[in-house]
């Protein structure tokens, strides 16, 4: 069955509901129930000239990587200076100033021309951030995961759909919740951003650190539900790296482990080592599919063709995953904002 359906994805037979907003839309899936396409670095000034256009781009994920700065006490944005921002974030608070501001902002920055965007596009379908903390959190210079939840809901407020809105009073686990499939409706979702944590390169290269960004959030989430105060969380810890099987039952101890329902990984790990990618879509867990263009045959990272791009969204979503992610900003929103069922 998996040859004969790589064989339609790869001739581009898929039928699509296309997530366009403005556009006519038929009856909502949950929202674990279906696969978009997300832009891989999506705070570079080479793909966006502005964050504002990225969000304008119609895709489903948007990626910032973010260095907490221990000596000035900032969260800088940036692929790869720790002390300084590079990126396509403005100066701009209100929908005005979109567009026209000097860029190279911070991470307040950035969620500020998330809430200026989101003003001007209130009905826009669900975005999913996925932030990278590059050299991870440090509690001791008040840059841990509390502070993180109180910056992004200072700055967006109740457009966040947070852990506790998956638990909805009912689940005392996110694992318990995701295996109900308590998702709500895709069109439920509208007006609405999501936050998924990932360990960094750096963090992960440095061999005095064994306290990653999925680690300490996940026990953040675990402690905050047992003292009553779940609702403080604002973000989803993602299981790094594809594996076969349950890869939390090697990574976690019991406690932490029913705290992790995004998982996160290569694209061509997951399908071309004919993983059991079932598992995700069975207990409707949300699977991030990264480098999409690298599953075989390969296609163009930053610009194929649209009936390429139609087919590799096609093929992962039988695969299982919730998103696939790329570097192909130059596509339209008409292609980026494509949504599928999900396998």
């Amino acid at each position: 069955m998996r040859v004969v359906r790589r064989l339609a994805a790869l001739v581009g037979v898929a039928v699509m509901v296309v997530a366009v907003p403005g556009h006519a839309r038929a009856a909502s899936p949950k929202f674990s129930r279906t696969t978009a396409i997300g832009t891989h670095n999506a705070y570079d000034k080479a793909k966006y000239t502005y964050f504002a256009q990225a969000l304008d781009s119609g895709a489903s994920l948007l990626e910032l990587d973010v260095y907490v700065d221990s000596l000035t006490h900032r969260w800088r944005v940036s692929h790869s200076n720790p002390l300084g921002n590079d990126n396509n974030c403005e100066a701009a608070k209100t929908p005005g100033d979109l567009y026209s501001k000097s860029r190279n902002q911070d991470l307040g920055g950035c969620l500020d021309n998330i809430a200026a965007w989101n003003q001007l596009h209130p009905d826009h379908p669900p975005i999913v951030f996925k932030v990278e903390m590059k050299v991870g959190f440090n509690n001791n210079a008040g840059l841990g995961p509390a502070e993180f939840d109180t910056l992004v809901s200072q700055k967006l407020g109740d457009s966040v759909f947070k852990p506790a809105d998956l638990l909805g009073g009912t689940y005392s686990s996110l694992d318990a919740a995701a295996r109900a499939d308590a998702w709500p409706a895709r069109d439920s979702l509208r007006g609405k951003f999501l936050f998924e944590l990932i360990p960094g390169t750096v963090e992960q290269s440095n061999p005095f650190d064994h306290y990653w960004t999925d680690k300490e959030y996940g026990e953040h989430l675990r402690d905050l539900y047992a003292a009553g105060n779940i609702g403080r969380a604002q973000a989803f810890p993602a299981v790094l790296g594809a594996a076969n099987g349950d890869p939390r039952t090697s990574r976690y101890d019991a406690s932490i482990r029913p705290w992790f329902v995004f998982f996160d990984g290569d694209a061509a790990a997951y399908v071309n080592n004919g993983y059991d990618t079932s598992f995700y879509s069975a207990n409707h867990y949300i699977l991030i599919a990264t480098g999409a263009d690298g599953v075989s045959p390969a296609i163009s990272a930053t610009n194929p063709t649209d009936a390429e791009v139609a087919a590799r969204l096609a093929l992962l979503a039988g695969d299982h995953a919730s998103l696939i992610t790329s570097d192909w900003s130059a596509k339209p929103a008409s292609v980026l904002g494509a949504v599928t069922d999900r396998g």
